[in-house]
């Protein structure tokens, strides 16, 4: 029994980890450099598509996020960042997305002098006019960005709170991990957690687990983003574990930034086998050149999952969502059956209706 591509495709699906800059259709880049007059290396679809796209060059994690400077210089109108947001209901719904949670920082977008409201609410639009479009719900993670100060992730924990409930569903740090730490931005966090609010962070992705133990216990993190050095330190594997933190997995972005080899020696088999509760995600669309559905392709193949195992990732998303308990329990219920349809009819003699094989 194979789970090809076209099976993946059709299944019901979350994207938790899913950075706004990093996931813009090539030629919407080409056609807004265009209309905004931005110098672009080339444009040349081909050859900007390629200098967009990861691939084997990245040596680090550094490497990787220069890349985004060419997305960036793109996104700094309103008309764009709607656009943009719109653009990425439209690719997730393609392959069966059922919910999206988008992250970016608004500090990225202010080269042109946007407030945050004009950074902030066309993207909110976007997603919601598109989702409502594709049947598809929608949110927004602000990011603080970790070598940027303290205080302007203050700032920016301040603007998640002030689009609670309106769009935001919750708050993030990103950036380069190594000398800027997450208990650096403790403040901001304080923030949030006061007002309730949900709250991720970048983790154990170019640092240890020391970084992982950080975004728990310093920050309240409710989720890690990537997390793939949680391996070196049992002891707060087992802290996850325990308490169900969810892991945001990104296989081909971290083969491709260097943290793990290849995507047979990544560690999200092992936390998978362990009782980890890991989700699959793509972190970004255009420079890791990938979908969800192909992240599980490949999850798939590296650690030869059965297409139940598959179907318990996929439920792990949709448990780890943020989003409100009722519209997940609706959602849950609704995605069990519709994985099992689509399993009972592409596996017509070997599923039955217990999701056995």
């Amino acid at each position: 029994m194979r789970l090809n591509l076209d099976v993946l495709r059709r299944l019901p699906k979350t994207e938790l980890h899913c950075h706004l800059d990093g996931s813009v259709r090539p030629a919407t880049v080409l056609e807004l450099a265009d209309a905004q007059g931005v110098k672009l290396p080339t444009h040349h679809l081909g050859r900007l598509t390629r200098l967009m796209q990861a691939g084997k060059r990245t040596r680090n994690l550094g490497d990787y996020l220069r890349i985004f400077d060419i997305t960036l210089s793109v996104m700094q109108e309103k008309d764009a960042l709607y656009r943009i947001a719109y653009e990425l209901v439209e690719d997730c719904a393609a392959e069966r997305i059922r919910h999206l949670e988008v992250r970016y920082s608004p500090i990225l977008h202010r080269k042109k002098r946007l407030s945050y409201e004009d950074i902030v609410d066309p993207v909110i639009a976007g997603l919601r006019d598109a989702g409502i479009k594709h049947d598809l719900s929608t949110g927004v993670i602000i990011c603080g960005i970790r070598s940027t100060s303290p205080k302007v992730s203050v700032a920016l924990a301040e603007l998640a709170v002030a689009y609670k409930g309106r769009g935001v569903l919750a708050f993030d740090l990103a950036g380069q991990e190594k000398d800027y730490p997450a208990k650096a931005h403790r403040e901001a966090f304080q923030v949030i957690l006061k007002h309730n609010i949900n709250s991720t962070v970048h983790a154990g992705e170019a640092f240890g687990p020391a970084s992982i133990g950080q975004a728990l216990h310093h920050c309240g993190a409710h989720r890690i983003g990537h997390g793939t050095r949680l391996v070196e330190d049992a002891d707060l594997m087992r802290y996850v574990r325990d308490h169900r933190i969810p892991l945001e997995m990104c296989l081909s972005s971290n083969v491709q930034t260097r943290v793990a080899r290849t995507a047979r020696e990544h560690p999200l088999g092992e936390y998978f086998r362990q009782g980890l509760r890991v989700t699959v995600n793509t972190d970004n669309r255009l420079m890791s050149a990938t979908t969800v559905s192909e992240e599980l392709s490949l999850a798939a193949r590296a650690f030869k999952l059965s297409p139940y195992e598959v179907k318990r990732i996929i439920l792990n998303g949709f448990k780890s969502a943020f989003m409100p308990y009722p519209q997940k329990a609706r959602m849950l219920r609704d995605v069990h059956l519709e994985i099992d349809r689509v399993f009972m009819d592409a596996f017509p003699s070997e599923y039955d209706l217990r999701g056995s094989y």
